[in-house]
């Protein structure tokens, strides 16, 4: 629920029910969460997955320091990041990520993988993703590519061709 609460506090979504604490409802439409954030997280690949456990634990300790400096009461019932109200962890994250933190890198990188999560779709096969209506790809307006798998864009993403190609450009796209 904390690494929900956090990928919500970077790309927030729509709360997934009434009950949903770990996202506070503070976007339109899916979110971070929803794209899959703890999913990427819990991926090896990222370097991070085995510290998972501290990094909750520690984001929880600076909820409850924060809680404390600002005379805010949290209820036992959900972990201290995920009870913060939506703005609070904001600020939060806002001094975790700031210039000079002691601990900068590491909330820096959480937050880079909840974008991932969003913007890429990372820990899933892109097709895959598009077919499931990956809510990051899709507000990207990603679509599927041809029959043989390959994208092709015929109409140039500005509007107009920026350049000739080469003409050493081999039929693969490399310079012969």
């Amino acid at each position: 629920m904390t690494l929900e609460a956090f990928a919500d506090t970077i790309i927030p979504g729509d709360k997934r029910g009434p009950d949903d604490v770990a996202i506070a409802g503070a976007g339109d439409g899916p979110g971070a969460v929803q794209a899959g954030a703890v999913e990427l997280l819990e991926t090896p690949a990222t370097g991070i997955s085995h510290d998972l456990d501290v990094l909750v634990h520690d984001l929880n300790e600076h909820a409850l320091a924060y809680a404390d400096q600002h005379d805010l009461t949290l209820g036992d019932a959900v972990p201290p990041f995920a009870a913060l109200p939506f703005a609070d962890r904001t600020a939060l994250v806002a001094a975790l990520t700031a210039p000079g933190h002691p601990e900068k890198e590491v909330w820096v990188l959480l937050a880079l993988f909840s974008n991932m999560a969003y913007d890429t779709g990372a820990h899933m096969h892109t097709v895959d993703a598009i077919a499931a209506g990956h809510p990051g790809l899709a507000a990207l307006g990603i679509t599927l590519p041809d029959p043989d798998g390959l994208w092709r864009f015929p109409d140039y993403s500005y509007g107009r061709r920026l350049a000739a190609t080469h003409p050493d450009t081999d039929a693969s796209g490399s310079l012969g």
